[in-house]
């Protein structure tokens, strides 16, 4: 590794390192934990997840979307359970690793890739609003002066991330001039000790099992999918492959050693990840074991002065990092009036799913539906029928194009003349591809119905696996 590469990506974890103990801090609140449980979760994840991860440069830690769902759990029965459903949940996720849950990422659209960094802009600036609200006049300016740093000092040099320069300049500025604004302090005390291993204090009975399992399978799925998503545009970001079947074996095991260490669960945290990577420039895994190293040595020896440092440094960063994630070009009139429509439905979707619920999972999902229908939709409207009568009236051939699934084959069947046409008719699929036992089952009504009239329809020119398909569910009829 060259110096220059070394010099960006030790500078990396530290802006990567003052950017994550606010945001702990508060996912922590939202989990009803403390802010140790949650600081201490993000240092064992990013480490290790450094070490077993798949995506270098991607950071891990203490998320919101994982806090969310075992909040309950804590809240209703305490912290043993929560500690106990992360470690089952690292245990699913290393489950589905194995058994190849990453190779599902190739079955999410661009458009959904596309509502899905831009609904994670949207509610990372959401995120800085409440820290603009009711607030002293002085914050304000302390942002806007951040942001101003952050897109001119680049152009003096870039030895030195400009957030970093931010944080820095902000904080002195604040300490300097005896400003009264809200700090990182006033969000939660940071750990002055370190975290000791342990089993959770929980009955290792079945009646445990059965609670938390359902929590477990939440946070590996929510988990999972935040990461790999995360990991795939990382991959486009920095045009360069990763290993997600390895990463999502790597997300459980750090899961499982977070919870041994007694932290609340984790998975890719993408505000940070871009920071990491488009802001900060870094590149390797160095970045990522140095973020968590640098927390834990900020919380438990500079815990005085990174209390010191305004909410507003960070709210400016985290807004540049919404600002530069946006994909602008996807919502520009040009970019519009060449995409199909469907494309842009399936985006906005996206992005209003994820926006209005705070979940990112819930948001892909509804995307990837949406993008089912606008496909589904598409290809129905492909299957043509095109009719050809012998000159002696003996014969008619139906001439059957395009793909036939549920939903373009259900039609079929009443575009057929089933009391006008000959003794003979000709279903010829050549130039068709049967998918589903829904097309065949169609195919099966139209012969029955020429039957039930006295009449002859063979089906012609499957081949291949249309053929055994055909075959093979027709002979169950």
């Amino acid at each position: 590794m060259s110096p220059r590469r070394l010099w960006t990506e030790v500078l990396a974890g530290l802006v990567v390192a003052l950017a994550l103990i606010p945001e702990v801090i508060s996912f922590s609140v939202i989990a009803g934990v403390e802010p140790a449980v949650g600081l201490f979760a993000s240092f064992t994840t990013a480490v290790v997840i450094s070490v077993v991860g798949g995506r270098p440069a991607m950071i891990s830690a203490a998320a919101g979307a994982v806090a969310l769902v075992i909040a309950p759990l804590n809240r209703e029965h305490g912290l043993g359970y929560l500690i106990a459903a992360v470690i089952l949940g690292g245990v699913i996720q290393i489950v589905l690793g194995v058994l190849g849950v990453a190779r599902l990422m190739r079955f999410v659209p661009r458009a959904v890739m596309v509502g899905f960094v831009n609904a994670l802009a949207v509610l990372i600036f959401l995120a800085q609003v409440p820290e603009m609200e009711h607030v002293p006049w002085a914050v304000y300016p302390l942002i806007v002066g951040g942001i101003a740093l952050m897109v001119v000092f680049p152009r003096v040099t870039t030895v030195v991330p400009a957030p970093l320069v931010s944080i820095v300049v902000l904080t002195l500025i604040t300490v300097g001039a005896g400003l009264a604004v809200p700090t990182v302090g006033d969000r939660g005390a940071l750990p002055t000790s370190l975290p000791t291993p342990g089993l959770p204090d929980v009955p290792f009975t079945l009646d445990t099992l059965t609670l938390i399992a359902p929590y477990a399978l939440a946070l590996a799925l929510v988990g999972l999918m935040e990461s790999l998503l995360t990991a795939q545009l990382v991959d486009d970001l920095t045009d360069s492959p990763s290993d997600k079947r390895r990463e999502s074996v790597g997300q459980g095991i750090a899961n499982v050693v977070t919870g041994f260490f007694g932290g609340l669960g984790g998975c890719a945290m993408i505000g940070q990840t871009m920071v990491n990577v488009k802001t900060a420039g870094a590149r390797t895994r160095l970045s990522t074991f140095l973020a968590g190293v640098f927390l834990l040595l900020l919380c438990l020896t500079l815990g005085p002065a990174v209390s010191a440092i305004p909410m507003a440094a960070l709210v400016a960063v985290m807004v540049m990092v919404s600002f530069t994630t946006f994909d602008w070009r996807s919502i520009a009139p040009a970019t519009l009036r060449r995409l199909p429509v469907g494309e842009s439905v399936v985006m906005a979707v996206t992005v209003v799913f994820v926006v209005a619920t705070h979940n990112l999972a819930v948001g892909v999902i509804a995307g990837c539906l949406a993008a089912l229908g606008v496909f589904a939709r598409r290809v129905a409207g492909r299957a043509e029928l095109a009719v050809t009568r012998a000159p002696d009236g003996s014969t008619v051939r139906y001439a059957v194009t395009g793909d036939l699934f549920f939903a373009s084959a259900n039609g079929l069947a009443d575009r057929f003349d089933y009391a006008g046409d000959p003794e003979k008719v000709v279903v010829d699929l050549g130039a068709a591809r049967l998918w589903d036992a829904s097309a065949v089952a169609v195919l099966d009504a139209i012969t029955a119905k020429y039957a039930q009239r006295g009449k002859d329809a063979e089906v012609t020119g499957l081949t291949g696996a249309g053929a055994e398909l055909h075959a093979r569910l027709s002979e169950r009829a």
